[in-house]
């Protein structure tokens, strides 16, 4: 069966989605079952890691992924639907996009790394429909590591982005 575009609950329901605290929906689909020692990750992780994980993440038309940061490298994989902007702010304040989908005449990407360390946050590039992407993480993902922005901190620090920061905070 194929979903139709407007039909984002068949894959809600299909692949077992649960709401995302930055917004959207997603499940954890693998965790190796291998750590990383604390002692061999650099300062910033606070205790061993996964070697790497991965999800489903799926966003809907009027809705975001709200700007956040993650201390390891999170690369993006397209799969079904609209396409999707993954908005960027590097720590030395430079303003990047990455933009998902099938469209690749233009400019749409199947893949690819935002890096640790960088705020990010997601819309669909569209007004409507809605976009499944799974999301691989190395070293794996772990919530001690998920920091949610806060408008005005990321305002205080990067004024120059302000149109982008009050479309993906809460």
């Amino acid at each position: 069966m194929t979903a139709s575009i407007k039909d984002y609950s068949y894959w809600v329901q299909k692949l077992d989605l649960q709401p995302h605290p930055e917004g959207g929906f997603y499940r954890e689909t693998y965790r190796s079952k291998e750590n990383i020692a604390h002692s061999a990750l650099p300062g910033r992780f606070g205790g061993e890691r996964s070697f790497a994980t991965a999800i489903y993440f799926l966003l809907t038309a009027g809705n975001f992924s709200a700007f956040h940061r993650i201390q390891s490298d999170e690369t993006w994989h397209f799969y079904q639907g609209s396409g999707i902007t993954v908005s960027m702010i590097h720590p030395n304040g430079e303003y990047e996009e990455i933009r998902l989908g099938a469209s690749l005449e233009t400019g749409e990407v199947f893949q690819a790394t935002v890096p640790a360390g960088v705020w990010f946050g997601s819309q669909l590039t569209s007004s409507e429909g809605w976009c499944l992407v799974g999301c691989t993480v190395a070293p794996g993902f772990d919530f001690a590591d998920f920091e949610m922005a806060e408008r005005d901190q990321l305002l205080a620090e990067f004024p120059q982005h302000e149109k982008i920061i009050h479309q993906l905070t809460r």
